[in-house]
């Protein structure tokens, strides 16, 4: 088995002011970009109104 399967690699990552539509937006991109092996991941800072978007490849 080869040790990079199943290991993320962070791409890149932006921070945007918190929107709820954000999480609608990265799940389309998920479903839309799967066989591609790139992933998108939302955090959401609990202090600020801000909100990161990730993307990894797979």
């Amino acid at each position: 088995m080869d040790d990079q399967q199943g290991k993320l690699e962070l791409i890149a990552c932006k921070t945007f002011k918190a929107d709820p539509e954000l999480v609608y937006i990265i799940d389309f991109l998920n479903k839309s970009l799967k066989d591609k092996h790139i992933m998108f991941g939302l955090t959401k800072e609990r202090d600020k109104e801000e909100m990161t978007i990730n993307i990894y490849e797979f």
